[in-house]
């Protein structure tokens, strides 16, 4: 219930920000964490730049990018901005 709202919320801030960003959405295994450059790789190729505003959770709980552990599967939602694949959502089940 909290990840719908808080992308309600996300959705309502890009609207009034003067257009939809579009979202896209993966799923894997981590594997492998650049915790200098705040990124994520995923078994099936996809990169993941984690920045400030990324909501992290870790089997149900408030994560963060320390507690993140190669091998977790995880699903994400992210956005392309500059040809990078921001993540906005990381749901992490181990």
């Amino acid at each position: 219930m909290k990840q719908v709202v808080v992308l309600v919320l996300v959705l309502a801030a890009a609207f009034v920000c003067g257009g939809v960003a579009m979202a896209a959405d993966t799923q894997g295994k981590i594997q492998s964490i650049d915790a200098a450059n705040k990124q994520v790789s995923l078994d099936n190729g996809t990169m993941l730049v984690l920045d400030e505003a990324v909501m992290i959770t870790i089997e149900g709980k408030e994560g963060k990018l320390e507690d993140l552990k190669e091998g977790s599967k995880v699903k994400a939602s992210y956005e392309e901005k500059d040809g990078k694949n921001v993540a906005k959502m990381l749901e992490v089940s181990e």
